[in-house]
């Protein structure tokens, strides 16, 4: 391994945005370390980046699991010397539940995989982002950050807008080690997240369209293009920014 190597660390990456972030990064020269939990499909992936030519490698382990992420961001960290970037790209929806009905359980479920995972990888990598070069730490908060999400959807929101002040607070921690914290708010893209309603009522999911300036839902990789920027020297200046990939989505039309 050389020190000059450049390592990114990318979570939930084994299939949506996450893989196409890795398969950007890789392109951009990373070795790029992809986590996830379904361990098929991660060596699955890793296979078809090392048939593009890009170096990379699986780690399986719970991003809400806080001994797990320690474990794992330790051993990735000793084996290269260093991580370059983090992507802490794990999240999801988790379901959807009105606040009277919502239990603790799930709560606590949805802030785990939104906030938990993004705090606990954060703090893991950073001894070994403090050895990486312009290292940075790129996070997903959400359009639903900043609107709340939809019906059902308010904790999701909730835990998004504390992924967008966790950001600004990593950033101001960490400026004093050079180490950047940016990140990405993704707007309506089209990726399995949406499944289920694309399959159910694809009138509902054709119709969100209506509801972005650029009339059109976002591309995986028009994610990853950012990830990729901010990633960059050419975003050297940038920390505590978080960047609308939205489409002009909720402003009206």
């Amino acid at each position: 391994m050389k020190l000059k190597e450049k390592i990114a660390v990318i979570t939930g990456a084994t299939g949506g945005i996450g893989f196409e972030v890795a398969k950007r990064l890789g392109k951009d020269g990373y070795t790029v370390v992809l986590n996830g939990i379904e361990d098929d499909k991660g060596a699955e992936r890793v296979k078809e980046l090392a048939a593009d030519g890009i170096s990379a490698e699986y780690y399986g382990f719970d991003v809400t699991d806080e001994q797990a992420v320690d474990t794992n961001i330790k051993a990735i960290g000793d084996k290269y010397g260093k991580i370059d970037v983090l992507v802490n790209n794990a999240g999801g929806l988790g379901g959807r539940s009105r606040f009277e009905e919502m239990t603790t359980e799930f709560y606590r479920s949805v802030m785990a995989l939104n906030l938990d995972s993004a705090f606990f990888a954060s703090r893991a990598a950073i001894p070994f982002l403090k050895k990486g070069e312009n290292a940075s730490i790129i996070n997903y908060t959400s359009i639903a950050g900043w609107n709340a999400g939809g019906p059902g959807a308010g904790i999701y929101g909730t835990s998004k807008a504390g992924v967008h002040a966790l950001t600004r607070a990593l950033a101001k921690d960490l400026a004093e080690y050079g180490i950047r914290v940016n990140a990405v708010s993704p707007g309506t893209i089209d990726t399995p997240f949406h499944a289920q309603i694309k399959s159910t009522k694809p009138e509902v999911f054709a119709s969100w369209k209506n509801n972005i300036l650029l009339g059109r839902l976002g591309q995986p990789e028009e994610v990853a293009s950012v990830v990729s920027f901010l990633a960059s020297d050419d975003a050297a200046f940038l920390t505590a920014e978080t960047i609308q990939i939205t489409g002009g989505q909720g402003l009206g039309i």
